[in-house]
């Protein structure tokens, strides 16, 4: 899913954006709510607790598309002992 998310262009400063952004939004329903509606602070407590809770949840996307784009850019990466000749011995990943 991350990886399809990825190739969509979707990118891990957006979800970082979104999560900072149901914060924002979760402070700005609970006055709101709090002040205009009658219905009391219980109900404005659930509004914000509704809305505050998808920022764990864009952060923790945030953080796998990002570990996405890492691994596209090591990718991208050229090993220094591909660039010697070949008749050089390639380094090993033993006990990597």
């Amino acid at each position: 899913m991350i990886s399809t998310l990825h190739k969509m262009g979707l990118r891990s400063n957006v979800m970082y954006g979104a999560a900072l952004g149901s914060i924002g939004m979760s402070i700005a329903s609970w006055i709101i709510s709090n002040k205009y509606e009658a219905a009391g602070i219980e109900r404005a407590d659930r509004w914000a607790l509704f809305v505050g809770e998808w920022a764990p949840t864009f952060f923790a996307i945030g953080i796998a598309l990002r570990i996405e784009e890492m691994a596209e850019e090591k990718g991208r990466e050229t090993p220094e002992w591909q660039e010697q000749s070949s008749d050089i011995r390639r380094p090993t990943r033993a006990g990597v």
